[in-house]
């Protein structure tokens, strides 16, 4: 019988997490709500404009995750809305399709995301090393940064496909064309949260405080700044996704970009949730958590928001105020859309140049310089090499072609590291066998021991191969399998050859040490029925008893045979 929650378990995760809840728990989870608020207004302001469209659309796409992935999340305490990883993708797929193709590429990310909970491939972004991850995040800060140049300058530069691009459009620049003022504003929400107070920052996060204080400045001075402008008091804006305006002729081109929306989607909201799961002492269920984020996204694009991701800061900021549940999700949004119906007015008086300090911080914030300091201090050079190629080209190419490189570089490397296996072959010493209450019956020098470290696979076969190119005299061969993990179809092979050229010499191989995976896939290529269930054991040590004992007798018989045909 098909079981749905097996692949949407809402039902039980909502009951896990409302387990004795109670009014202390509610008002907690209230107040938490308000603090998320606070924390994510001024952000939600910047990353719709970092993500190459308007303020309102970032709050939009605060308010619609916050009720919608909030209230389907497969972990109850997970924030999510638009993030500095996002913005940073979608400001380069702005540029080349618009807002209609950020909007499409959104509503195919988060049916990729949807199919990957459902049918339970959410494990895959696991297999994306930590130096590969902490690349992207290093990229995406530069990306954020370099985005934010204009607004934090207060010029206006030409848009570019890439980073490195827009980077380059400076030299042209002016040093009169920059607004002194705006340059100060930038710099001084920067300086504000840097040494903003943190036990000051759970009631009035820094990034809010620089806001209101530009804001502030900019209205009784009367600043010449450019500013957020209108904002609509209403969370269905007017420049949405629409189906007659999907632009189907750019479909195919989409796919790509919506591949990696939907990557980066699904590895920032399962860290996150990972992350959050340890600091709440909760459990996430990564396929809902999935389901949750796919379905979101399918939605924003129709209220014209831009796509969303589950956002560590937030969700740290909820659980450190003492939230748990998805309440608090849900209250973020009201209050959010409270200050879209209230405070609109004021909120597009906010100069572009306060947001641009906001982001610079954030993005700052965002490098990983906990795995960035172990990867360079602990001088891992196949990780430096990943995590600097990695940014590169996150910086100089676009999420896609850096994840493809990224992932298949670590490939790379991991079978170039695996392919280090040692082969060392050595004779059977009869005193060391006499040590171990074992008196060897023929001679031991016509038995050797081959031992093999690390997977034998078509990276290390050579290896292998090479290692026992001259048997010298060995007549019999134990081959301990012991510390060898797996096999694949050239390992086989090179067995097989093995086993040809004892046999050939009028030798028997004998196994041991065989772990099950390994047992199975020898079992498959029919080698031990081949070799025979006898000439298996578990220790090298047995494998030799069993060798000697074998020649010993064939020595005895042999004579024997000889005499009776005489």
């Amino acid at each position: 019988m098909f079981n749905i929650e097996r692949y949407i378990p809402l039902r039980l995760v909502l009951r896990e997490e409302f387990q004795n809840y109670s009014a202390s728990r509610l008002r907690a989870d209230i107040l938490a709500g308000i603090t998320v608020a606070a924390v994510a207004l001024p952000l939600a302001l910047a990353f719709g404009i970092a993500s190459g469209a308007t303020a309102a659309s970032g709050l939009v796409t605060a308010i619609i995750a916050g009720i919608l992935i909030g209230g389907l999340s497969g972990a109850g305490f997970q924030i999510s809305g638009p993030t500095g990883a996002m913005s940073a993708v979608l400001i380069v797929l702005a540029n080349r399709y618009g807002l209609e193709g950020v909007w499409v590429a959104g509503l195919l990310a988060g049916i990729f995301i949807l199919l990957l909970g459902i049918f339970d491939l959410g494990q895959i972004v696991n297999f994306i090393p930590t130096a590969v991850i902490a690349g992207f995040t290093s990229g995406i800060a530069l990306i954020i940064f370099i985005g934010q140049l204009d607004n934090l300058l207060g010029v206006t530069t030409p848009g570019a496909e890439n980073a490195v691009v827009k980077l380059l459009e400076y030299q042209h620049l002016n040093l009169a064309e920059i607004n002194v003022t705006a340059l100060l504003i930038a710099l001084a929400v920067m300086g504000i949260m840097l040494v903003w107070p943190k036990q000051w920052n759970m009631r009035v996060p820094s990034s809010l405080a620089g806001l209101v204080l530009a804001l502030i400045a900019t209205i009784v001075l009367n600043l010449n700044v450019n500013q957020i402008g209108a904002i609509p008091q209403s969370i269905l804006l007017d420049a949405r996704m629409l189906p007659q305006n999907i632009p189907w002729n750019q479909l195919g081109d989409l796919i790509a970009p919506a591949l990696s929306i939907a990557a980066l989607g699904a590895i920032e909201s399962l860290l996150s949730g990972t992350v959050g799961a340890r600091m709440a002492n909760a459990r996430m269920f990564s396929n809902q958590e999935l389901i949750a984020q796919g379905i979101g996204n399918i939605v924003i694009p129709f209220f014209g928001g831009v796509p969303a991701t589950a956002a560590i800061a937030r969700t740290s900021v909820a659980i450190k105020s003492g939230g748990r549940t998805r309440i608090v999700s849900i209250v973020h949004s009201v209050i959010l859309l409270l200050a879209v119906l209230v405070l609109a007015p004021v909120l597009a008086r906010v100069p572009l140049a306060a947001l641009a300090g906001v982001l610079a911080i954030t993005a700052w914030r965002m490098n990983d310089w906990t795995e960035i300091r172990d990867i360079f201090s602990r001088r891992f050079k196949s990780a430096i090499f990943a995590f600097v190629t990695t940014m590169i080209a996150t910086v100089a190419l676009d999420l896609t072609q850096a994840i493809i490189i990224g992932v298949g570089l670590s490939a790379l490397i991991f079978v170039f590291q695996i392919s280090r296996s040692k082969v060392a072959v050595h004779p059977v010493s009869a005193e060391k066998m006499r040590q171990d209450r074992y008196e060897m019956l023929t001679d031991s020098s016509r038995i050797g021991v081959v031992y093999v470290v690390g997977p034998l696979f078509f990276g290390t076969a050579t290896t292998f191969t090479e290692a026992l190119d001259d048997l010298g005299s060995y007549r019999d061969i134990v081959l301990s399998l012991r510390t060898v993990p797996l096999l694949d179809t050239t390992g086989i092979a090179a067995i097989e050859q093995l086993i040809e050229r004892v046999e050939a010499r009028g030798g028997k191989v004998y196994l041991s040490g065989l772990n099950a995976p390994v047992e199975r896939y020898l079992e498959r290529a029919h080698i031990l029925a081949h070799i025979g269930r006898d000439n298996i054991t578990w220790s090298a040590f047995e494998a030799i008893i069993a060798a000697d004992t074998f020649r010993a007798t064939s020595e005895k018989q042999t004579p024997l045979a000889a005499e009776t045909a005489s």
